[in-house]
């Protein structure tokens, strides 16, 4: 629906562009004939009448456009054009009108162009997700709309297909992409179990798909809502160039008519209209905070508020989440320590069969390493799972415990020497009815550029980054000696939040980054807040101002970047358009300009500022 209603939008507002583009170039084809007609055939009173006529064409819509701001009490470009406009048109000046009118509506069709452009952008990111969806349904498939499907209907999906909610893959393998969720352009693969978002596309095996979220639920639509909540946004400075803009309007035409009144030429006073449009200086913070906003995205980074791009520029202190942000957040063996006369295989296939069915990342990682080294697994029965203490069950018929070195104690088994384990890593002790078994060592690991990115954020100018984890102690001295920065241990989610106002305080500005889930209340309490690996959580999107859509944290440094580039083109594009403008407005009062020279160049430097905020699509582009 959401869809529908965007389409039938850009339809209208479409056919209107198209339409103004029509007249504009039939005022210009006018405008060129009586120039013909006047040079050439030395035809004086067609070249008039053509050109009269020419400049009612184009001046009509600067008019009209006018007398709505004023009606709307909004004080906007068009009333000195069409103060130009009319200017010119009243002294008899029809080719002048004409060609003032022509060139300033040009410049209003380019900015129209560029709005019309970002609509469409989003229009075809509503298009990603497909129409129609192959329903799974007693055995049968059907064809159904996309917009009709609900949470637990099964779909199955062909190479080639979109995917047409989000949801887990539970039958086949296939290669998706997912380019336009994650920023992420390499294909990532999918089994059962994972999951799968709306508007990806299904590139080589057919796949079944149980929805959990289909239409305006969907990770796709939640984007969609965020860029153009982020387009409709005012930043500070665009906020300050609005509160100013009451009085420039009065202060040119008073600048205008002391020209008028010392001069008599009323060339000059036109001149000084059309250089004085603040076209230039609207189309400043826009163009390139659209432009920024477009690189972010193009990597996966959703910024939900322009203003935040302000706001990143004075970020001097980094407060980062532990598991998930740091690290991978997935536990993984780094060591075997089996007993004397135990195989390595001996004991992790015991451990296996003990852990087949837990869900705790321990389990998986156990798991995940007898499946690698090509191990038979066996299923353990009558399996009982002691929450942070251990587990136990019946493999082949001789009891098998998994655990923490004090629970096997407590059931009187004999653990012999069991070494020292290294600060940092948590050993699962491993032992049956008969004999103690071993050890296995597990550790979360570290991304493997979190050393590199700590150090890109010192360098664009982070004073502080601390690590805060509700870990032991040992755990989080070691990533943190690991990667370069500070940490803090043992810290609980409302201790977390206190941390980053009591840093506030010593007068920093803080950017908190996490998980986006247990870390909401942090979240909430940092001047930026980033939410990493936030495809699918609506925790994560709701609770940070900026989303990635990944788990790359080498987003980070370069939001930062980001932030300091776009703010250094603003400034460039504000000084560069209030000197130009001044400088003309000087050259225009002595009589140093011509009103169409004035338009020419009133347009170049409307080009110029476009183009220099341009240079920021190409952010980042290293990354992608």
């Amino acid at each position: 629906m959401a869809h529908s209603f965007l389409k039938k939008m850009m339809d209208a507002e479409s056919k209107q562009f198209q339409m103004q583009i029509f007249f504009c170039i039939l005022g210009a084809v006018l405008l060129l004939n009586s120039v013909v007609a006047v040079w050439l055939y030395r035809n004086s009173a067609l070249g008039t009448i053509l050109a009269m006529a020419s400049a009612i064409l184009l001046g009509a819509p600067l008019i009209l456009q006018a007398f709505k701001d004023l009606w709307r009490q909004k004080s906007e470009l068009n009333e000195l054009a069409a103060l130009s406009v009319m200017a010119a048109f009243s002294l008899g000046e029809y080719q002048t009108s004409a060609l003032v009118a022509f060139f300033m509506l040009l410049t209003q069709l380019v900015e129209y162009r560029s709005q019309l452009g970002a609509r469409k952008n989003i229009e075809s990111l509503m298009r990603l997700s497909p129409n129609k969806a192959q329903l799974i349904e007693k055995d049968r498939e059907i064809s159904v709309d996309s917009a009709t499907l609900r949470k637990r209907d099964l779909v199955r999906v062909r190479p080639g297909d979109g995917i047409p909610g989000d949801g887990i893959v539970m039958k086949g393998r296939s290669s998706v992409n997912e380019a336009a969720i994650t920023g992420e352009s390499m294909p990532a693969d999918k089994k059962p179990g994972d999951t799968v978002f709306s508007g990806s596309l299904n590139i080589s095996g057919s796949i079944e798909v149980e929805i959990s979220s289909s239409g305006t639920d969907t990770t796709l639509s939640k984007i969609k809502d965020l860029i153009m909540q982020a387009e409709g946004s005012r930043t500070e400075l665009m906020c300050l160039i609005d509160r100013y803009a009451s009085w420039y309007t009065p202060l040119i035409l008073a600048l205008a008519s002391c020209v008028l009144f010392f001069t008599r030429d009323m060339n000059r006073a036109i001149s000084i209209l059309i250089i004085a449009c603040p076209c230039t200086i609207l189309l400043s913070s826009p163009s390139a905070l659209v432009a920024a906003l477009s690189a972010a995205a193009r990597l996966g980074i959703i910024i939900k508020n322009i203003s935040l791009l302000e706001k990143a520029h004075a970020i001097d202190a980094i407060i980062f989440d532990k598991t998930g942000t740091l690290t991978s957040g997935t536990m993984k063996v780094s060591r075997l320590v089996p007993a004397s006369g135990v195989g390595d295989n001996e004991l992790l296939s015991s451990a296996a069969s003990v852990e087949f069915h837990s869900r705790h990342p321990v389990a998986k990682a156990i798991l995940k390493e007898a499946v690698s080294r090509g191990i038979e697994l066996t299923e353990a029965l009558d399996v009982k799972e002691f929450s942070g203490s251990g587990i136990e069950g019946k493999s082949l018929g001789v009891g098998i415990f998994a655990g923490r070195a004090e629970w096997l104690a407590e059931k009187h088994m004999s653990l012999g020497d069991l070494g020292e384990c290294p600060k940092g890593i948590t050993a699962i002790h491993i032992a049956s009815d008969k004999k103690y078994l071993g050890s296995i060592w597990i550790e979360d690991s570290v991304r493997e550029n979190a050393r590199d990115v700590i150090a890109d954020l010192r360098g664009s100018g982070v004073e502080k980054i601390i690590m805060l984890t509700g870990d032991r102690r040992a755990v989080g001295d070691r990533i943190a000696a690991e990667i370069g920065c500070e940490a803090e241990s043992e810290v609980l989610p409302d201790q977390k939040m206190r941390r980053v106002e009591e840093i506030k305080k010593q007068g920093y500005s803080v950017a908190v980054v996490g998980d986006g889930v247990n870390d909401a209340p942090a979240l909430a309490a940092g001047d930026v807040s980033i939410a990493m690996g936030a495809g699918g959580s609506d925790v994560a999107i709701h609770s940070a101002s900026i989303v990635l859509m990944n788990d790359k944290l080498d987003r980070i440094p370069f939001l930062i970047k980001l932030s300091h580039a776009t703010i250094s083109v603003l400034r460039q594009n504000l000084i560069f358009t209030a000197l130009y403008i001044l400088a003309l407005l000087i050259m225009s009062s002595v009589g140093m300009i011509h009103p169409v020279i004035a338009v020419l160049l009133h347009s170049a430097s409307a080009l110029l500022v476009v183009f220099n905020s341009a240079r920021l699509l190409r952010q980042g582009e290293e990354l992608a």
